[in-house]
């Protein structure tokens, strides 16, 4: 998922290029949100108005947190992970053939005209959209690569982590779609929305949550603070992650 700042993507989709060591360190984020979202990313599968999708795409697919999440609950489909970010793609690939798994990759900018997807009967943009130049056009490009009756499921945080109670939801300036309401914009494009709903996310201090917490305070704060706000005893993961499920 691509959740956590400009330079959060899962591998987002778009055409900015980074250094290896900023991809290296979205790597790091990408891998741990995969971790400790793994209930709600499922749960929030289980819940989309598809039945047995035979091709499925990750758009943004990053390091494979939506793509192995996809391939567990439908293993029978054939699912195609689409990303901007070679390194990223690199890892997925690496982890599909430790656990055996068959997943196709494409390098491409969702930005730009797309590559060819082969008429999937759903589409997976978690954390992707927000990233998006013109996240209208990309939805109109999703409508036209969608099979007739095809489903797209797309997954927002509210805004970047939070890890303290008093903390407020935070918005990035270089990242002005996120927090959006997709409802309006997916019925320009075409779509028909057929749900929408918000999961809360609270999970409890762990070494993962840590780990987390870091990668992503460092961001923010001089690496003192980050090391006094690690002390506190109230850390923890808390955010929100909206869905909307639409048909073509």
């Amino acid at each position: 998922m691509n959740e956590h700042g400009h330079g959060h993507g899962h591998g987002h989709g778009h055409g900015h290029e980074h250094g290896h060591g900023h991809d290296a360190d979205q790597a790091e984020i990408l891998d741990l949100d995969a971790e400790l979202l793994t209930e709600h990313t499922a749960a929030i599968i289980d819940w989309l108005p598809t039945a047995d999708p035979r091709h499925v795409v990750d758009l943004g697919a990053g390091t494979g947190a939506g793509t192995f999440a996809l391939l567990a609950r439908f293993p029978e489909a054939r699912v195609t992970a689409v990303d901007s970010s070679v390194e990223h793609l690199r890892r997925l690939r690496d982890r599909a053939c430790a656990r055996g798994a068959a997943v196709h990759t494409v390098q491409a900018d969702l930005d730009a005209e797309w590559p060819d997807l082969g008429a999937p009967d759903l589409l997976w943009a978690s954390g992707s959209l927000h990233h998006m130049a013109d996240p209208d056009r990309t939805l109109r490009q999703a409508h036209d690569a969608l099979a007739p009756g095809g489903v797209l499921a797309v997954v927002e945080m509210a805004g970047m982590p939070r890890f303290f109670p008093e903390s407020r939801v935070e918005h990035d300036e270089r990242v002005p779609h996120r927090g959006a309401d997709w409802g309006p914009v997916l019925r320009r494009a075409g779509f028909t929305v057929e749900g929408e709903r918000t999961v809360t996310v609270h999970v409890e201090r762990s070494p993962a949550v840590e780990r987390y917490a870091r990668a992503v305070l460092r961001r923010r704060l001089e690496p003192a603070a980050v090391e006094e706000a690690l002390r506190r005893d109230d850390l923890a993961l808390r955010t929100e992650r909206t869905v909307w499920a639409a048909r073509k």
